[in-house]
């Protein structure tokens, strides 16, 4: 097993399901993306999150999301074929928060900041 951090969008909306014996699990594609030779080359990474975590977390990853998962790497082989797996430790949403609900995408109000300024001192 190999400890890694992983950076890149979410393929379709994270999917959260119960196993056998009721553990709870979020799963989701990972497409992580990177230059070979000019071109872009993406490479899908399995991402899993277990328990209370994985259910808190539903709603935010969504299809597009940008996020950076840390955790651990396996490799698995089927059919001859080579699969990333990323059972995460910590995950950091990108770019702000996405939720599957339209109405929670609106950009929030705010008119009440509008008379305040904040100004960077350098």
């Amino acid at each position: 097993m190999i400890f890694a951090t992983v950076a890149g969008n979410v393929g379709k909306d994270a999917e959260l399901r119960k196993t056998a014996d009721g553990a709870s699990v979020l799963s989701f594609g990972l497409a992580v993306e990177r230059r070979e030779g000019g071109e872009k080359v993406t490479q899908w990474v399995d991402v899993s999150i277990w328990g209370k975590r994985g259910e808190s977390l539903a709603s935010y990853i969504t299809k597009g999301s940008k996020l950076v998962a840390v955790g651990d790497l396996t490799l698995t082989e089927k059919n001859g074929k080579t699969y990333l797996k990323l059972s995460v430790h910590d995950l950091t949403l990108q770019g702000g928060v996405q939720r599957s609900d339209p109405a929670a995408r609106q950009a929030p109000d705010r008119s009440a900041d509008s008379g305040r300024r904040d100004e960077i001192p350098f």
